[in-house]
């Protein structure tokens, strides 16, 4: 017997329909002999939808009723996810997150979680009930209901399976598993039975939508394997693994340790709508880069790649580094009324950039994996504006004509379009 926590987001509750689809995923764990806690997220657009009703109700609305509008959201899919396990003869009922209590601080709209209490989940399952909690939310050390912010339920099931020591986190979302690379781009990518956290937590930052950073975070910090998995397949249907044996649908989150073949490279992502800037000669001494991303940061702009180059009579630098699209001209404007803290000649920038990127575990005891993705675009055509490398990743900044190209050229030259990838 396993103790498992299932997570299902708001496509797999949009409907009543749905819900009751969704509901076949954990009677059949039940029937398995596992204790299950689910999780779930509002309805598909229904917390889009109540964040407008409160900016139209007021511009300047207090963050401690936009809360308490925000989360009532994931109670109406926990209620009615409870009545449906019910009317399938499995006992269940629903918990808001603070009747769990998922304690957090006070930083309504993008509160942390700082604190479980398992007792009464753990009382509920030894006694064969499955508690279904509401996502995305907890309760500040005031009492008043707070909300996780983007990727909010994802972080909230991670933490619950942390906190009740289950075995495993299942994710259940529209896709089947996380992919070597985007489908939509490459036919050929393949569905990976295993990857670690920390390609996960580097793939979810480089572009992949599979997973939420912050959920990555979490499960890597306190060990929680997830299991990412589609709720659109069939609950009945044998449970098949990636590698067409009998096992668990989907690709498991875990620790390296547990891979047994790493891949060089395990996958390829791609951002779009990156923009460049780059400040010339700028006066060089201590404490002038602190001054440029601080002036950034208190804008809240977030920085991506970042490349410095120091002139040959260290007097001044060039230092360039990319924003999102969206936030150029903020960018701009920020650095240009920086009230004299930095002197540089000129800026010069574009939008319309694509960051590409090769992400695998292996590459830290493999040589030349960055000289071999340089010379598969170049073979191509491709023309490399910036370059930024880690232990295990490496990133380009290209033109976004080419984006797909390369994406398609890297996932063939490291071998992941072959089945055994």
């Amino acid at each position: 017997m396993a103790r498992i926590v299932v997570k299902f987001g708001g496509t797999s509750m949009a409907t009543v329909e749905r819900i009751r689809h969704s509901a076949l995923h954990v009677k059949r764990e039940v029937e398995a002999g596992n204790e299950v806690v689910v999780v779930v997220s509002a309805m598909s657009g229904k917390t889009n939808e109540l964040v407008g009703w409160v900016n139209e109700a007021s511009k300047f609305h207090d963050a401690r009723e936009y809360d308490a509008v925000v989360a009532s959201g994931e109670q109406v899919t926990a209620g009615l996810m409870a009545i449906v396990l019910s009317e399938m003869g499995i006992q269940s009922r629903s918990f808001a997150g603070w009747q769990v209590p998922i304690h957090t601080d006070d930083a309504h709209g993008a509160a942390r979680i700082t604190g479980i209490d398992p007792t009464e989940l753990d009382k509920r399952m030894k006694d064969g009930w499955v508690p279904v909690i509401t996502g995305f939310q907890g309760i500040s050390p005031h009492g008043r209901v707070t909300t996780l912010g983007r990727g909010g339920s994802d972080t909230s099931a991670v933490a619950v399976a942390a906190a009740v020591g289950a075995d495993r986190c299942d994710i259940y979302t529209d896709v089947d598993g996380v992919y070597t690379t985007d489908p939509r781009i490459v036919p050929k990518a393949q569905r990976m039975t295993k990857i670690s956290f920390e390609e996960m937590l580097e793939m979810a930052s480089l572009g992949a939508k599979v997973l939420m950073i912050r959920s990555v975070e979490m499960a890597m910090a306190h060990k929680v394997r997830l299991l990412v998995r589609s709720s659109f397949d069939d609950p009945n249907a044998p449970q098949i693994a990636p590698d067409g044996k009998p096992g668990v649908p989907g690709t498991l989150v875990c620790d390296e340790d547990e891979i047994m073949e790493k891949q060089i490279v395990s996958g390829v992502t791609l951002a779009k709508a990156e923009a460049k800037i780059t400040l010339r000669d700028v006066k060089d001494k201590p404490g002038v880069a602190a001054a440029i991303f601080g002036q950034l940061a208190d804008e809240g702009i977030i920085v991506d790649m970042i490349v410095q180059n120091i002139a040959d009579d260290g007097a001044t630098t060039d230092i360039t580094f990319t924003v999102p699209d969206s936030e150029y001209d903020k960018a701009v404007k920020a650095l240009e009324n920086n009230g004299g803290k930095f002197e540089y000649a000129r800026l010069s920038g574009s939008k319309g950039g694509a960051k590409v990127s090769v992400v695998g575990v292996g590459m830290r005891s493999h040589a030349g994996v960055a000289s071999s993705m340089f010379k598969a675009l170049a073979d191509k055509g491709i023309n490399i504006q910036l370059i930024t490398t880690s232990e295990i990743k490496t990133s380009v900044l290209i033109d976004e004509e080419y984006a797909e190209l390369a994406v398609r050229a890297l996932h063939t030259y490291y071998g992941l379009d072959k089945k055994d990838a």
